[in-house]
């Protein structure tokens, strides 16, 4: 298991949502601070806001690939296309791993209830479920992003 893996495991492990998990992982590798990538990151967890949308652990791995892609000057375009194709890239490996990004779908409960957040903590869906969609979403970007 690499360290980013043993981190973003530990730091999901240790309550943080799968956005942090997964974001915080790589930040200072791109000049962000860590409590800065658990602040942004902060409200992405349970598919966005505790919506079931889109899984944390792959809004968290977009942030990861926008830190090193996303256009920041004019004249950036390629990089940016560059960007999106990874995101594209990503998203096509975590579904063959996984079946879909929708955190809803991956898990089994809509998290936007409270009788769906008592299901997920009862039958220990982010122990058993989530924590493997983070160390995933660590590992295809260990993959897709060059050194």
């Amino acid at each position: 298991m690499s360290v980013r893996v043993s981190h973003a495991i530990n730091l999901f492990g240790g309550g943080f949502n799968c956005a942090q998990a997964v974001l915080s992982s790589f930040s200072t590798d791109f000049g962000l601070d860590i409590i800065d990538a658990l602040r942004v990151s902060g409200m992405f967890g349970s598919g966005m806001g505790q919506m079931g949308s889109v899984c944390g652990a792959v809004t968290g791995a977009f942030m990861v690939i926008g830190l090193k892609y996303s256009k920041t000057r004019t004249g950036e375009d390629p990089q940016k296309m560059e960007g999106y194709a990874l995101v594209r890239k990503f998203t096509e490996r975590f579904i063959e791993l996984h079946g879909t990004i929708n955190c809803r779908n991956l898990i089994g409960v809509d998290l936007n209830t409270p009788e769906g957040i008592a299901v997920a903590r009862e039958n220990k869906l982010f122990e058993t479920h989530c924590v493997n969609f983070v160390g995933d979403a660590v590992k295809i970007l260990e993959e897709i992003i060059p050194g």
